[in-house]
């Protein structure tokens, strides 16, 4: 079969590979459709912190059941998502339920080959039924769930005052879920395409990131600043800055990832008693927590599919894609 390979940064291609061959506790699935992730790109870019070339790469994945082992629920021909986190099931983090940050946590993609290929032989438990959605939707199920967890894990609701830093995929989605959950939401960034899509697509309030926000952030709220503050901006001075965005006993979401250390002024993060929370992944809650919302028409699927291309075409069109004057807000490839 054929699979997409980032070989080293700056360097992809098509690769062939065995069909893979299913274990007993494993899912044969035929791959239809695979986003291209923030992940990706920072793969091809060479600044992923935790992988080792060459690497199959692709961890948003729709598809279709081949096989499954015996009693299982699934049948050939289901609709499937791909929870791509495999986990231990054993550590601490597991045993509570938090298989996102698994100790042994490898995540297809990143620390093992993806799913950017023709099949795929996943366990079970990572197999997501996507009854009611399209293999390309099922493949945007995992990056809106990322959004979903940072959302539930900062505890947003109606009550509160949400800053979103950062209208990628991941902030976007942040948004989609704060808003599901009664927040009153504004997105800032300094792409003022992505603002406008957040306003005319997600229905959020938005704010250009230029040079003097922390002055009209206080503006807009006399000074209060937010309950909850969310960085998706996979830039270590924004996710520094995002501290003086949290309000006096407001919470502070990171769900961006950087290979850098984050400080901040002790005395102002005693001063507002600010509860600071990493967001990692998603667990299967959060995966149906998307699926519910994609069934209720309450995700603007097709409005954040901005790119699509087949498998083949991916080594030429990704490195386009990552530019940021391509507008992608989703690029979805079919296989």
């Amino acid at each position: 079969m054929k699979a997409l390979s980032c070989d080293e940064p700056l360097k992809l291609s098509l690769v062939d590979r065995p069909v893979p061959v299913a274990g007993a506790d494993e899912v044969l699935v035929r791959i239809r459709h695979v986003g291209v992730c923030g992940t990706d790109y920072h793969i091809y870019h060479g600044n992923q912190p935790y992988l080792v070339y060459p690497r199959v790469i692709g961890h948003e994945l729709g598809g279709e059941v081949v096989s499954a082992p015996a009693g299982s629920a699934f049948r050939p021909g289901d609709v499937v998502a791909i929870e791509p986190y495999l986990y231990c099931g054993e550590c601490r983090a597991c045993r509570m339920g938090r298989t996102n940050c698994c100790r042994r946590l490898e995540v297809l993609g990143v620390h093992r080959d993806g799913g950017a290929g023709e099949f795929l032989a996943v366990p079970e438990r990572n197999v997501v039924p996507a009854t009611g959605l399209s293999t390309r939707e099922a493949a945007m199920v995992e990056f809106l769930a990322i959004g979903a967890h940072g959302v539930r894990r900062s505890a947003a609701g109606p009550q509160n005052e949400v800053l979103i830093v950062g209208a990628g995929p991941i902030g976007i989605s942040a948004a989609i879920f704060a808003k599901q959950r009664g927040a009153r939401v504004t997105v800032a960034d300094r792409i003022a395409s992505r603002l406008e899509f957040c306003e005319s697509a997600l229905g959020v309030g938005t704010i250009e990131a230029s040079a003097d926000l922390f002055e009209r952030l206080g503006a807009r709220t006399g000074g209060e600043y937010y309950d909850v503050v969310i960085d998706a901006t996979g830039s270590p001075a924004a996710m520094q800055q995002g501290f003086a965005y949290v309000g006096h006993g407001g919470t502070y979401v990171l769900l961006s990832i950087v290979r850098a250390d984050i400080t901040f002024s002790d005395p102002e993060f005693h001063k507002r008693e600010t509860s600071l929370l990493g967001s990692r992944n998603a667990t299967r809650e959060d995966f149906e927590t998307v699926l519910a919302a994609m069934r209720g028409g309450n995700v603007p699927v097709a409005a954040l599919a901005t790119h699509r291309g087949l498998l083949v075409d991916a080594p030429e069109a990704i490195p386009l894609w990552s530019r940021p004057e391509a507008g992608v807000i989703k690029a979805i490839l079919e296989v």
